[in-house]
């Protein structure tokens, strides 16, 4: 299990680098193919889209045939095409295109590590091992940011993007060979979606899952770079050390809020005081736009460490999922938390699009981080309702 695990956690560094590379590669994809800010977070969104939509299927193979055939095939026809497409690309929909390829074939790669866990793991350790999974993985996160920016001025970003296909090949072919299936449950029991959709404790849950990462993934994926450059002229170099802060926080976040549901015996008021903090940080950012790059930078950074609830969030879910139906229903909160990131991204671009066609672009960033703190105290009501998962 651990060698598994320890690959699937590598693996992962790749699919937290291409949801969040966009955010550096702003300016060299409008002048090179005519891909402005609106056009990337229409791509982003369907990045997050492809991903969600793909858990259904992920989550019968998990269950069907395994993490070790599921993970290997999706990750190198869509993750490695995707990323060789993107190195082509000579128009926004190319990017699009290549966008939703990518976020297919990364769909399988967390989930399968999650699904390990909860099938060979311990129910008390699970939000905490989950966590450090994330965090590992958002090495990615961290090498999207300056190191990216530093390879598109050196070797150009479609040779960077070749490099990226190559490396993505090889990590599937590295799955397939390492990672080990868990056995069957001995029950032989089936079932659905639907039997998940059925369980009344998870309805409350399923709001916040659906916004609790969408300021975080939104912000640090896209919209922190255009920001820092429209409103204070910030380089690529200079976005991309923006973006390396928060990412460093996100990873913080994750790691300090994974322990937390044992020290204080709760998943849902960890997650529930956390989220409502992201919230009041990104009302925070709207309500100061344009005061100084440096507190952009120190509240998109607070945005990241307290909107890092999503494995304990999907911990808290997991608690109430029967073991023939672990695969099914961590890809199910997935498909619910990366659907919300992919819609509230798809939203943002046009919030951005139609407001700066009126009062702005100051205005316009000002409007699309409130939204983002609205939607997440939305889902923080909703969740309120909800109940601890039983030891």
């Amino acid at each position: 299990m651990r060698a598994g695990l320890s690959l699937l956690c590598l693996t992962y560094v790749l699919s937290q680098f291409y949801r969040a590379f966009l955010a550096v590669l702003g300016g060299v994809l409008q002048r090179d193919i005519g891909a402005g800010p609106d056009d990337l977070a229409t791509a982003s969104g369907l990045w997050f889209l492809a991903f969600a939509l793909a858990q259904l299927p992920v989550g019968w193979a998990l269950d069907r045939l395994g993490p070790r055939r599921t993970t290997s095939a999706v990750l190198l026809v869509g993750g490695a095409g995707g990323a060789l497409l993107f190195a082509l690309a000579a128009a926004p929909v190319h990017i699009n295109i290549a966008m939703m390829l990518i976020g297919a074939g990364c769909a399988p790669v967390l989930v399968s590590a999650y699904y390990i866990l909860a099938r060979q793991g311990s129910p008390a350790q699970f939000a905490t091992m989950a966590a450090l999974l994330l965090a590992i993985g958002s090495v990615g996160n961290l090498g999207a940011s300056w190191p990216m920016a530093y390879a598109v001025e050196t070797v150009g970003w479609r040779f960077a993007l070749v490099i990226l296909a190559g490396l993505t090949a090889l990590a599937a072919g590295a799955v397939f060979v390492i990672v080990r299936d868990p056995e069957a449950p001995v029950d032989g029991r089936r079932g659905s979606i639907l039997d998940l959709l059925k369980m009344r404790a998870l309805w409350p849950i399923i709001p916040m899952m659906f916004v609790c990462y969408a300021p975080a993934a939104a912000v640090r994926g896209l919209w922190i770079g255009p920001y820092l450059g429209d409103s204070f002229g910030l380089t690529t170099t200079q976005i991309g050390q923006a973006s390396l802060v928060m990412g460093i926080a996100m990873i913080c976040g994750t790691l300090i809020c994974g322990p937390l549901d044992r020290v204080f015996g709760t998943h849902k008021w960890v997650i529930l005081v956390s989220n409502v903090l992201c919230a009041l940080s990104a009302l925070a950012l709207s309500a100061l736009v344009g005061h100084s790059a440096a507190l952009g930078i120190v509240l998109c950074a607070a945005i990241g460490l307290f909107g890092s609830t999503f494995p304990v969030m999907i911990a808290h879910a997991r608690g109430f999922f029967p073991a023939h139906l672990a695969g099914r229903g961590v890809t199910l909160m997935n498909l619910f938390g990366i659907g919300g990131v992919g819609l509230t991204q798809l939203a943002s671009g046009s919030i951005h699009a139609g407001v700066s066609a009126g009062p702005g672009a100051l205005a316009a960033y000002q409007v699309l981080f409130a939204f983002f703190g609205i939607v997440t105290l939305i889902g923080a009501v909703a969740y309120l309702f909800s109940r601890d998962a039983p030891a």
